[in-house]
């Protein structure tokens, strides 16, 4: 008799049974870094531009390098770490981070700021890809990785809607440098905790690490997200600024993926993207990130400028939505094996459209228990869409591939949010602009400075004064409003598409069975049926076949978990 049990082989490989745990919290405190720093400097914007006085142009690369950086190279760095370690990767990551965290802290001119959030963004490309697909290798099970990806997606939730919140702190009472600061005592703690806990994984990759491939790769999400912002930031599509690095972003992209069907040893299995979960979860994370993204932007200015809250207030109206994720991710593991992907991914795109109606009702003056009911929906919807759609992705994949498609999933949200920004945006700015082009007392001048954002018509109007300054402050303010309406009813058409997408995702989750416990069991019943034999027949009856042992096991699940037994 022969048998094979990879479902166990790999977890003792990871470190044990309760290990792995430990190195969970490891990874989401890693997550949670990254997250944090997405969206810890938006409320920090107006204090920052106070201090080092950027040009509108600075300014969007100051908010906008993190995400789109990291966007690029995370294909880059999740496929590294399949060749020469997700762990070592990992650390390199957060001594990086902690580099340009210091660096933030120092930066007295906006270039600095810029090239530090450049390197922040790296650091974070590294990071990213390998927690999730250290998660695909310490939890072989399905059943428990659902839990393990559940608590992963809530804490990128909760780094990202915490973030407001914190960084309002610590605006309010220190500086904006402060929002960087506190990354470098977290770093301390968790480099050492992390060379000693997480276990080091590779993929089974074999020939050398196609270095042109990633840096094509790179180079391809690069000009298409960089090309996408320009057009959001009002510049002409046909433009060759905006044009050029569209074009050549998708050309880059389209000879990447030719090169990797023609190598014997590519970076990325393009065979993933023949079967219908994978790509479509990729799509349902792009489209939500895609929706949602832009408008927490939006919405902070809303909150900010329109209601006249402060900073710390503005992340206080947002913990119902990280109150709400936490939530979905602590049941998603129970409801997607309830209900199955399918319905998961379209019920958390459903309630999200429905929460950003909900928000439509927002007018000029506060309406909190408004507010807070969008919030939660908000929250629990897009954690639940994220939570699934990551799921369903990575299960999809091979363990030999995991880097690879980590890297695809956060390239697609990192993605998503960028044109995100640029799409949300655009719609913002089309629909702000026209209501300032005519109003009674205000030269043509001051009109086209007001039109460029809502805290600019502020400072315009407070120059000119008087019944002028008041009419164009009330104009801006209407005009930012109306504008939010018309974003809020593009983001929950593009919620609906998502849900239109989530009915290729399967029916059910194909759930491994214990691995273990079901190999007992068979022994178990082969020692008993053995037992009742006669002595006679038990002499003669060697060849009898042995009793079946049965699982169910997803198509990528059958490289990491399944059960091989034969009897001779």
């Amino acid at each position: 008799m022969s048998r094979t049990i990879t479902a166990r082989t790999g977890r003792r490989a990871a470190g044990g049974d309760a290990n792995r745990w430990a190195v969970l919290v490891v990874l989401c405190v890693s997550l949670l870094l990254v997250a944090l720093d997405a969206t810890i400097l938006h409320v920090a914007v107006p204090s920052l531009t106070e201090s080092l006085r950027p040009s509108s142009t600075e300014l969007l690369w100051i908010v906008d390098a993190y995400p789109l950086i990291c966007a690029s190279l995370l294909i880059l760095f999740g496929t590294l770490g399949d060749r020469i370690g997700r762990r070592r990767v990992l650390l390199l990551g957060y001594g990086l981070f902690a580099l340009a965290s210091a660096l933030a802290v120092l930066a007295t001119v906006p270039w600095v700021l810029i090239a530090a959030r450049v390197l922040l963004g790296t650091g974070g490309a590294m990071i990213m890809p390998a927690t999730l697909s250290i998660i695909r290798t310490v939890f072989p099970d399905r059943r428990e990785r659902a839990t393990a990806i559940g608590v992963w997606t809530a804490v990128a939730a909760i780094g990202a809607a915490t973030g407001p919140v914190l960084g309002g702190f610590l605006v309010e009472h220190y500086w904006w440098g402060s929002v960087f600061l506190i990354n470098i005592p977290l770093l301390a703690l968790i480099l050492p905790i992390g060379r000693r806990l997480l276990p080091e994984s590779r993929g089974t990759g074999t020939g050398p690490w196609d270095v042109l491939g990633a840096l094509m790769a790179a180079a391809g999400v690069l000009g298409c997200v960089f090309g996408v912002k320009r057009a959001g930031a009002g510049e002409p599509v046909l433009a060759a600024g905006t044009a050029g690095p569209l074009l050549l972003g998708a050309l880059l992209l389209v000879l990447f993926v030719r090169r990797q069907r023609r190598r014997a040893h590519p970076l990325i299995d393009m065979g993933l993207f023949s079967r219908a979960a994978f790509t479509s979860s990729v799509g349902c994370i792009v489209l939500a990130m895609l929706a949602l993204v832009g408008l927490e932007l939006i919405a902070v200015q809303y909150l900010q400028l329109v209601l006249g809250l402060s900073p710390l207030e503005t992340g206080l109206r947002l913990l119902p939505l990280t109150l709400a994720a936490m939530a979905a991710g602590a049941t998603g593991a129970y409801t997607l094996r309830r209900i199955g992907p399918r319905r998961m991914v379209g019920f958390g795109f459903l309630l999200t459209a429905g929460a950003v109606l909900l928000l439509t009702l927002m007018g000029q003056h506060d309406r909190p228990l408004l507010l807070t009911a969008g919030f939660v929906l908000l929250g629990f919807g897009l954690q639940t869409t994220l939570f699934s759609s990551y799921e369903s992705m990575l299960s999809e994949a091979p363990p030999q591939s995991a880097g690879g498609a980590a890297a695809i999933g956060e390239t697609s949200y990192q993605l998503g949010a960028g044109m995100g920004i640029a799409l949300l945006g655009s719609v913002m700015n089309a629909a702000y602009a026209p209501g300032l082009a005519k109003v009674p007392g205000v030269p043509a001048a001051a009109s086209e400075a007001a039109a460029n954002s809502l805290g600019e018509a502020y400072q315009v109007a407070d120059g000119l004064g008087g019944a002028a300054g008041a009419a164009l402050h009330t104009a801006a303010r209407h005009a930012f409003v109306d504008g939010l309406h018309l974003t809020l009813f593009v983001s929950a058409g593009l919620l609906l598409t998502g849900a239109a997408m989530a009915l290729r995702l399967p029916r059910t989750m194909e759930s491994l069975v214990d691995v273990e416990a079901a190999v007992e069991a068979a022994e178990a019943a082969e020692a008993g049926a053995r037992s009742a034999e006669p002595a006679g027949c038990a002499a003669a009856g060697e060849g009898a076949p042995a009793v079946p042992l049965q699982q169910t096991a997803s198509p990528a699940d059958q490289g990491s978990g399944a059960v091989t037994r034969s009897t001779h």
